[in-house]
């Protein structure tokens, strides 16, 4: 046993799939684990962005597809020449609807893209990954605290933690984790935020505990650490800045 444990903490030599890697976490997760020496395989649903992503990343493989298409989603694991030994999953984003006003054709589009795809990458992904590997899905925090207009996203938030503690029992030695995060400055954040994404920016940084906002490399960070240290599955890590510490933030 080494000083650093029985496990080395680098993803030399690992392949690294990550879903929904052209923009955000997912292109700063697959450009750190390029940065350490990981073969990257990435996909994302905008076959513009991802060539775009895929410059700065230099990945073994490319493919563009909707990951809520469980058909191309199956053709995409079927066409992998060998095994994986991570995917990160950040497809997929938040309903915002109070109770009035939810659509449930949309709502039922969130849990699917979401729960629903977390089930369906777990289940063709698995076979395809090595021991000690592992499936990481992009969450939030929205459960934490109970928030007007946050019932769907809040809802398929608990279902996947609840999912990832069922699924790293059924999948070990395969592990499964789950990120939750709060706001992230990220191109999706900016989408949702619209005219108020300075002033947001700018709360942030005067209320949060760190003092500045959290920023895609971190949560990238943090998806690189849950893929090198394999005692850690069935958990839910928040990654929010201290925001569930403020008040009304």
């Amino acid at each position: 046993m080494t000083e650093a444990g029985p496990y080395a903490r680098t993803l030399a030599g690992k392949v690294v799939v990550v879903l929904g890697g052209s923009s955000g976490i997912g292109l700063q997760t697959a450009l750190q684990a390029r940065a350490q020496g990981a073969t990257v395989i990435l996909t994302g649903r905008d076959a513009e962005r991802l060539e775009k992503a895929a410059e700065l990343v230099t990945p073994a493989r490319t493919e563009a597809f909707d990951v809520t298409d469980h058909s191309a989603l199956k053709a995409f694991f079927d066409s992998l020449d060998g095994p994986i030994d991570h995917v990160l999953v950040t497809a997929g984003g938040p309903y915002y609807a109070p109770l009035a006003s939810i659509d449930l054709d949309d709502a039922d589009a969130a849990f699917r893209g979401h729960i629903g795809v977390m089930i369906d990458v777990a289940r063709l992904a698995a076979p395809r990954i090595r021991a000690g590997g592992g499936l990481i899905v992009m969450s939030g925090t929205a459960p934490r605290r109970p928030t007007v207009g946050l019932i769907v996203t809040a809802a398929t938030a608990t279902g996947l933690s609840a999912a990832a503690a069922t699924l790293a029992l059924e999948l070990a030695p395969v592990r499964v984790n789950v990120i939750a995060a709060g706001f992230v400055d990220t191109p999706l954040s900016a989408t949702l935020v619209g005219d108020g994404l300075d002033a947001r920016r700018a709360e942030l940084r005067e209320r949060l505990p760190i003092g500045r906002v959290v920023e895609a490399d971190d949560v990238a960070a943090l998806a690189i650490h849950l893929m090198t240290n394999t005692a850690l599955t069935g958990s839910t890590f928040d990654i929010d800045g201290g925001q569930q510490l403020v008040a009304g933030l």
